[in-house]
């Protein structure tokens, strides 16, 4: 990825600017695959959505005792009503109860049905004026047979009796269906949002609808790649929509660095087919270099061995190339057909402007500029580190879903129905079980009560564990671990929601080192490429780092402590979804390294010009400030409008990724960066000699050498501007 060559006829040699000439010349062809790609990607894309994966650690003791138990009881979920508002001991009630239970149980696709009437009081609520249907569906059952169980269930006729249907399959499907709705949604209200930004960008539609039409392609694309890996992995449904909203973010901000860099190119008297070309020799490096820098950061996710974390990563990725490839190849063709209608510059940016001022004012105050934002950012990421790690349930939808009342109301009202915060898994038939529940779990601190021992087939039984406290707490967590500790001389699974917990955090301790390690040595070695520093990849991180826990901070107190949840329309749980800090922490992580890439390149070029740091630092701040600002405003309404949506998982990504790129685009990059290199000034660029030496052999960079433009006379001769500044409309 050396600086290409120029060649014979002002011809710009290279990769990237050779591509851009065969899509231009062939952007017929080009317009119609992305066309054919969107249109599939439409029509079958959309049954991504169809696939599930549980976020626990896939070989950890809580997965392995749930395959156990599987094996032995082969059943696909259960579906179970509520029969509320009516005396129980009602003939007419009991009469359409039996009937139902009795049709449902001959339905094809179920194991068993069963009712308060056939299975005793435990199905009775304590007032008697409540019962619940369960049926647990076969291994293998279709979602038609699912939807006729559940459609038996809601016709339940008793006198002055409503029905309510819910159990884990119909908590499975709403929130499939919901999670694809908030897909769907935050795309509806973030592309046109983006489309008005990008109008008072450019001052033109012509400019400002190529990122939006190559942001749909490029939707197109992801989803057409995410379903791909669906059909050789699990990919789980509730996440999918941070890959749509990663690939939507980058692809408009991609797309944005293109059309600018064609406009710059087109004021300085570049024919059409000659700025495609120059585009993608300049702008194309930013974003390939840009995509690789958030794929590294992606990468670490492979490290852990929980299934959620492959398939995000997987899905990450695979959105990044198609963002990547929308921006390299697409938009040369568009431009190629609409490149006559887009606004020329009529001036290149000014040195001196906002940001330049600001950035002396800084530089003059560097020391307390620099103490305040990390004191501010110290401060705002303070109360993660009270935050709790949860699996929620039910909880991830609204209440107004009917799985979430079901949920609840068996909660409340049946609590011997309600799962337990423990279940051990014992090996053994249920004798030896009794006698292991008896003499070792009963007498444990902290356990409120044994519920059952349940016999699951000849060699598997399970014991219900009650704690006191919360169900996922520390004290819940403790009793984990003495179980573990002291299994009584059998072959024992500890599993449910507080040994996931503490199998999660055990996975995030060991696994979590590595995978930061791996990203920091990423990124690291990327940075130092491109700048030639030892010192400024490693501020990069330690600023990154910052930023990222002010993200963090901002999620514990919104979802953790419910600030602002009325607003934003969900009931708190007490804690974050355990996979979260771990997803933005990547997510966040890359789309920092990418404005840093932004604004280093710029302020490297100059350096390398021969502009002293602090000059530097004015002029690439002040040449790239307007688009770091306006991409970051761009990320953060696309990431605000899928937060808009009703999933809690959907909302949490969508709020901490809109922080963090705030954060980031203003604070960190407008205030922090100017402030520390300035305090460094030529310690910037430091780097020990061997360093040095293999840097000026295999260093990459974003500046070009362009051959020069054979300008007509009656074009006014103008300085080259780098890609990433934003010209000012007319």
């Amino acid at each position: 990825m050396r600086n290409p060559r120029t060649t014979a006829g002002h011809q710009v040699g290279g990769r990237l600017a050779a591509l851009g000439r065969t899509c231009y010349k062939h952007r017929r062809w080009v317009l119609g695959f992305w066309a054919v790609v969107l249109a599939v990607g439409v029509l079958i894309g959309g049954r991504v959505f169809e696939g599930t994966v549980s976020s626990s650690s896939g070989g950890s003791e809580s997965a392995r005792g749930t395959s156990v138990v599987q094996a032995a009881d082969p059943v696909q979920g259960t579906v179970t009503a509520v029969v509320d508002g009516a005396p129980v001991g009602d003939e007419a009630v009991r009469g359409a109860v039996t009937a139902a239970t009795a049709e449902i149980s001959k339905l094809p696709g179920v194991a068993t049905a069963v009712d308060t009437y056939s299975a005793g009081p435990s199905l009775t609520s304590s007032d008697g004026n409540a019962s619940l249907v369960s049926v647990r569906m076969a291994d293998g059952s279709t979602d038609a047979q699912l939807t006729a169980v559940t459609d038996r269930l809601e016709g339940i006729a008793a006198p002055g009796a409503h029905v309510t249907v819910g159990g884990d399959l119909v908590l499975q499907k709403e929130v499939q269906e919901q999670t694809e709705k908030d897909t769907r949604f935050g795309e509806l209200v973030t592309l046109p949002l983006t489309l008005i930004v990008m109008v008072l960008v450019f001052g033109g539609l012509a400019a400002a609808g190529l990122p939006a039409i190559g942001a749909i392609a490029s939707v197109g694309g992801a989803l057409l790649s995410m379903f791909g890996f669906s059909r050789l992995m699990d990919i789980d449904t509730s996440v999918l929509p941070i890959a749509t909203v990663l690939g939507l973010g980058l692809s408009i901000d991609y797309a944005l660095l293109m059309v600018n860099r064609f406009r710059e190119e087109r004021g300085q008297g570049a024919t059409i087919d000659q700025a495609v070309e120059r585009t993608a020799a300049t702008a194309g490096r930013t974003v390939a270099f840009s995509g690789l820098t958030v794929a590294v950061a992606l990468s670490g996710l492979f490290v852990f061995t929980s299934p959620v974390f492959r398939a995000v990563a997987v899905a990450g990725v695979s959105v990044v190339v198609i963002a990547v490839a929308a921006a390299l190849t697409l938009v040369p063709a568009l431009l190629g057909f609409v490149g006559k209608r887009i606004k020329t510059p009529t001036a290149p940016v000014p040195d001196e402007g906002f940001f330049s001022r600001t950035v002396r004012r800084v530089q003059r105050r560097a020391v307390p500029v620099m103490l305040a934002c990390v004191a501010i950012l110290v401060a705002a990421g303070a109360p993660f580190l009270t935050a709790h790690p949860r699996n929620s349930g039910a909880d991830v939808l609204p209440q107004s879903f009917s799985a979430r009342q079901v949920a609840e109301t068996v909660t409340e009202r049946f609590p011997d129905q309600a799962p337990a915060p423990i279940t051990v898994v014992v090996e053994a038939g249920q004798e030896r079980a009794q006698a292991y529940a008896d003499q070792v779990v009963a007498g444990l601190p902290g356990v409120a009560d044994v519920r059952a021992v349940t016999p699951v087939s000849d060699g598997v039984s399970t014991v219900e564990v009650l704690v006191n406290g919360d169900a996922q707490g520390e004290q819940a967590k403790t009793v984990v671990k003495e179980l573990r500790a002291d299994r009584g001389g059998l072959k024992t699974y500890v599993t449910g929601d507080a040994a996931a917990v503490v199998d999660f955090q055990h996975e995030i301790a060991t696994r979590g080192p590595w995978a930061l390690g791996l990203v920091a040595a990423g990124t690291l070695v990327l940075l130092f490429m491109m700048t030639g520093s030892l010192v400024m990849p490693i501020k990069a991180l330690l600023m990154n780092l910052l930023s990222l826990g002010a993200s963090l901070g901002a999620l514990t107190l919104v979802f953790q402590h419910g600030y602002f949840s009325g607003l934003l329309g969900f009931t708190p749980t007490g804690g974050l979804e355990s996979i979260i800090p771990v997803l933005v922490f990547a997510f966040a992580f890359g789309l920092s390294m990418d404005y840093e890439v932004f604004l280093l390149a710029r302020i490297k070029e100059l350096y390398d010009q021969g502009y002293d740091s602090q000059r530097a630092v004015q002029l690439g701040l002040q040449r790239s400030g307007k688009i770091i600002t306006s991409a970051g405003l761009l990320m953060v309404i696309v990431f605000a409008g899928f937060a808009a949506g009703q999933m809690l998982m959907v909302k949490q990504m969508g709020i901490a990724l809109a922080v963090a790129v705030a954060v980031d685009a203003t604070l960190v990059r407008c205030l922090l960066v100017p402030a520390t290199m300035s305090l460094f000034g030529k310690l910037n660029w430091w780097a020990p000699a061997p360093l040095r030496r293999l840097h000026r052999r295999i260093g990459l960079s974003e500046h070009v050498e362009l051959p020069p433009l054979d300008v007509p006379a009656t074009v006014p001769a103008q300085r080259p501007v780098d890609e990433r500044e934003l010209i000012k409309a007319s």
